[in-house]
């Protein structure tokens, strides 16, 4: 079968009726529609995409499931605003913080599963030698989303003034942006160390069709 009529991948449709079906759900009454927006727009656009390049591109199983579960983190964080998840609340008194910890939970996400996709798109296209320079690639391009997502936080500040406040999420912490762009770093790093053999093998499927 030619790869343009390559039917549907189960993992595809099923992983969209779910995200699509917690998008939904979430935009019902969210706890600030302008956040709401501003937080599932990576969603707008990631499942679209899938979609788009599941013929000439399609997703390792492994990829595909972690991208709808950021997907997830994002939808829940639009629907309460990062600081007002419930999940975070939780945390926050299990360890006994000062703070609603659920935004680290989307950046450290922020960083795993960008690291793990440019890990795909490098070694599948055979653009670097080896699986160190993959990695350290990966890493790189993780912090850049990251370091691109908290460039997109302080326009949106400048453009809705107050109106940013929930989007931005600081809770009050003047280290926020940089503990961002840490907790990236180590879910890349994680995503590197502990998802790559997993990840090589379901790359192999790939590397054997004709």
């Amino acid at each position: 079968m030619p790869p343009t009529a390559r039917p549907v991948t189960p993992h595809l449709a099923l992983l969209t009726a779910i995200v699509a079906l917690a998008l939904v759900a979430s935009g019902i009454k969210p706890f600030d529609r302008t956040t709401w927006a501003l937080e599932v727009a990576p969603v707008m656009v990631a499942l679209p995409l899938m979609w788009a390049t599941r013929h000439s591109f399609p997703l390792t199983a492994l990829l595909a499931a972690l991208i709808g579960l950021h997907c997830l983190v994002l939808i829940l964080g639009g629907a309460y605003s990062y600081a007002r998840v419930p999940l975070g609340f939780w945390l926050q008194d299990l360890f006994s913080l000062s703070r609603n910890p659920y935004d680290k939970i989307g950046h450290f996400m922020q960083g795993f599963v960008p690291a793990l996709l440019a890990r795909e798109i490098l070694l599948r296209g055979r653009h670097v030698n080896g699986p160190r320079m993959a990695a350290f690639l990966s890493i790189c391009v993780a912090l850049a989303v990251s370091a691109m997502y908290e460039l997109i936080e302080w326009w949106a500040a400048l453009a809705l003034g107050q109106g940013a406040d929930e989007f931005l999420g600081t809770q009050g912490d003047p280290w926020d942006t940089q503990s961002d762009m840490f907790l990236a770093l180590l879910g890349a790093t994680t995503a590197m160390v502990s998802l790559a053999r997993w990840h090589d093998r379901q790359l192999r499927i790939f590397a054997s069709r004709p």
